[in-house]
């Protein structure tokens, strides 16, 4: 903890230079996180000074490239940067700025052409990969435009549903007053029938004439009227009877008595009530 601590402090001075080091609450976990930086910040910077030398020996190569070649000019066809016109100058340094462009190590053809054909890979790559790109963002933007139509439509439904619950919990609302109100009136009435009742009895009302007696007693009635119907239906035959009036007679007088019988039945269930 305390080999990590002193690092901090140096990497974190060394970062800021004259620049006071903020303050900062010292934990394990703080110092964990400063650590990895400050590792992380001295690879980089290691990396960046080979880098640098890298390109500080190439420079060098360069150079000595540059002037062995002008030496090789000067001693076999006599050319200086002095005696050159302003256009061989001008081709002269587009062929350099080319040279550098393309990070080759001189000007000759075999040189050239390699990086010419990687540049022309490196371009059909990025075009090849630019269309993908075009494609993926149609792509997208398609199923970004189905996204918003389903949103607004998901949107619209919420709406509608919102104003459907908001009319539901009115009517629903509404139905329990209803309610409370049935509820009040249904006690009410319950109450003023038990009085009504209480009231009846103290007076020593008959039951006999009592709305349930009475349905009790009309439903009896139809029920003997029903029963009656198959005894009229069976004196139908013996109504036009001629040959044997005797006979006749009888069955009649039969079926009269049954007939008085329960006409006699039926008066005496309605004077009983």
């Amino acid at each position: 903890m305390c080999e990590k601590i002193k690092k901090v402090n140096s990497w974190l001075s060394a970062v800021f230079g004259d620049q006071p080091v903020p303050q900062f609450e010292v934990n394990t976990r703080t110092v964990d996180i400063l650590y990895q930086l400050a590792q992380s910040s001295e690879a980089r910077c290691s990396d960046t000074a080979l880098l640098i030398e890298d390109i500080k020996q190439k420079t060098s190569e360069y150079q000595a490239d540059g002037s062995y070649l002008q030496d090789v000019l000067l001693q076999t066809g006599g050319l200086s940067c002095a005696s050159l016109s302003k256009p061989a100058a001008d081709y002269l340094s587009a062929l350099v700025d080319n040279a550098m462009v393309l990070g080759v190590r001189d000007t000759s053809l075999g040189s050239f052409m390699p990086a010419v054909n990687n540049l022309t890979n490196e371009l059909l790559e990025a075009e090849k990969s630019n269309r993908r790109l075009e494609r993926e963002v149609r792509a997208l933007r398609k199923r970004l435009g189905a996204t918003l139509v389903l949103r607004s439509t998901l949107q619209e439904d919420i709406n509608k549903t919102v104003k459907a619950q908001a009319v539901e919990s009115a009517k629903a609302e509404e139905r329990l007053l209803n309610m409370d109100f049935v509820t009040a009136k249904a006690k009410e009435l319950s109450k003023r029938r038990e009085r009504a009742e209480a009231q009846l009895v103290s007076r020593n009302m008959d039951k006999s004439i009592t709305h349930q007696a009475i349905v009790q007693l009309s439903e009896e009635v139809t029920t003997l009227k029903q029963e009656i119907i198959p005894l009229k239906k069976k004196l139908e035959p013996y109504m036009d009877l001629s040959p044997s009036p005797s006979l006749a007679q009888v069955k009649i007088e039969e079926a009269k008595r049954e007939l008085a019988a329960l006409d006699s039945q039926l008066e005496m269930n309605v004077d009983f009530k």
